[in-house]
């Protein structure tokens, strides 16, 4: 049975018929399966042609292709359900010519429930729900509040629990309107034969009401948002835990004056990059890097589309090391330190060595005494560019002082160790000059170095760069460990 929040960490099941958009009379009984750990499956009792046969002398000639359908669309459990990006796992037949296929398997990408799109890309959406992992913490507010009964200085056994609806803080971005939102349940009891139970549900999400319709890419997009906000606040990678769409509903114009009437709810289903579990605990508040305590809602939200522009390079690779982290130190390494090269000329600092009224001339004179047949390869070698220890060194100059300090004890020895494996790594597919100690410190500390830069162009006040160095122990183990290899006095 399908979930009421269509969330992603759990298994959902429809069963109906599926059709071809252009063969619509011609259904087949099926039943969509979605699984956390392996995605979308239709398996369908018939199926839709998926071979191309070619005539030969003597008999017909199966082609090797595989078969793709952009969508497939279906009627299940009272449900209008469009599937995207949809492929043939396996058929089964009777044999060529005998009945068609007796069975199939289809995989699909992402499942709409609710919608039968025309295509792929219709703006058809007009509001998109978001919740993501460890969202709750992040918005640093809740619905519920508690007392404790206190007499003589002692707990008396009294308390409370206490639920009412909290103010949404929106800005508009882009656009579109954003709103930080809250939905919760009543107080309930069950009564169970060994106690008696009362319970309560906060569920966070972020809102997103676009002035014109978007499209499911829009969608996703808005989504990818918050989760990548998330993961960065809280140092951790931050799962999707479900998304719903709006649209205008069917026949409006039908419905009595004054009649209420609500927008059609679309549920999308995929597998995400990072598997979520809505029942697990949540993150300890001391790992958090910031929370909408430190910066509000209203102000972090335009500053991050902001940054999503202008840094989304760094963003993703510095990020993708949460998501899908590589199990060799190598490609972690590579990916930290080109991460530190696109933020660096993102932000725009100075980066001509020589100044740039006298490289130009200076760089004339060497191509003139340049043989013709070289002067092409060193007009390309030519470039007044800082090189990646530079970059590095620059970027541990920008966070707060005292917090780099922590974090980077010896900023010249990190930058040159760092520098010397990337480059060792990059041209020679080795570091024999680095230990695996030192690569693993290189790696974490120029991340740290990364989050920390990013953190600053998004306002994070130093008080809190410096707590969070000392309080998040991932970063607390980084700073030890850059102070153990990445010195000058390391023996």
């Amino acid at each position: 049975m399908m979930s009421k929040d269509a969330r992603l960490d759990l298994p959902a099941e429809w069963t109906g018929n599926w059709w071809l958009p252009e063969n619509p009379e011609h259904p087949v009984p099926g039943v969509l399966r979605y699984e956390p750990e392996e995605g979308l499956r239709l398996l369908l009792i018939g199926g839709f042609e998926d071979r191309t046969f070619h005539p030969i002398d003597g008999g017909m000639d199966e082609a090797d292709e595989t078969f793709t359908w952009p969508l497939l669309l279906g009627s299940a459990d009272n449900k209008e359900i469009t599937l995207l990006d949809c492929l043939s796992v396996s058929s089964e037949s009777y044999g060529l010519g005998v009945g068609g296929l007796h069975k199939q398997t289809v995989s699909a990408l992402t499942a709409l429930v609710g919608v039968h799109l025309k295509n792929v890309d219709q703006e058809a959406f007009t509001k998109c729900e978001v919740s993501v992992e460890n969202l709750n913490l992040w918005s640093d507010s809740s619905v519920f509040t508690k007392t404790l009964g206190i007499k003589d200085e002692k707990l008396n056994g009294e308390g409370s629990i206490h639920v009412k609806p909290t103010n949404e803080p929106s800005v508009a971005v882009s656009g579109t309107m954003i709103s930080l939102a809250h939905v919760h349940t009543l107080p309930h009891f069950d009564h169970m034969r060994g106690q008696t139970r009362g319970r309560m549900r906060d569920t966070v999400h972020v809102r997103f009401e676009p002035t014109k319709a978007c499209s499911l890419a829009g969608a996703r997009e808005y989504a990818r948002a918050i989760q990548d906000l998330v993961s960065l606040a809280t140092h951790t990678a931050c799962a999707i835990l479900w998304i719903q769409l709006r649209m205008p509903p069917k026949d409006r114009d039908y419905y009595p004056e004054g009649y209420p009437i609500r927008d059609r709810e679309v549920k999308v289903y995929f597998q995400g990059t990072v598997r979520g579990d809505a029942e697990a605990k949540a993150l300890n508040r001391n790992d958090v890097l910031f929370t909408c305590h430190d910066l509000p809602f209203e102000e972090i939200m335009p500053r991050w589309w902001d940054i999503r522009q202008r840094f989304q390079p760094a963003s993703n690779m510095i990020l993708g090391l949460r998501y899908a982290p590589a199990r060799y130190v190598e490609g972690n390494l590579l990916t930290a330190t080109g991460a530190a090269e696109v933020l660096h000329r993102a932000l725009r600092i100075d980066e001509s060595p020589i100044p740039k009224e006298d490289f130009g001339p200076l760089r004339e004179v060497l191509l003139d005494q340049t043989p013709d047949k070289y002067r092409s390869w060193v007009k390309g070698k030519l470039r007044n560019e800082p090189t990646l220890r530079e970059r590095l060194i620059a970027l541990a100059a920008l966070p707060d002082e005292e917090t780099m300090s922590t974090l980077v004890p010896d900023i010249d020895q990190w930058a040159k160790v760092t520098t010397q494996a990337r480059n060792d790594l990059a041209h020679n597919g080795q570091t024999p000059k680095q230990s695996i100690d030192q690569l693993l410190a290189s790696v974490k500390v120029t991340s740290a170095v990364v989050i920390f830069n990013l953190l600053q162009v998004l306002g994070v006040p130093g008080e809190r760069q410096r707590e969070v160095i000392h309080r998040n122990s991932e970063l607390h183990q980084t700073a030890m460990q850059a102070r153990i290899h990445l010195t000058v006095s390391e023996k």
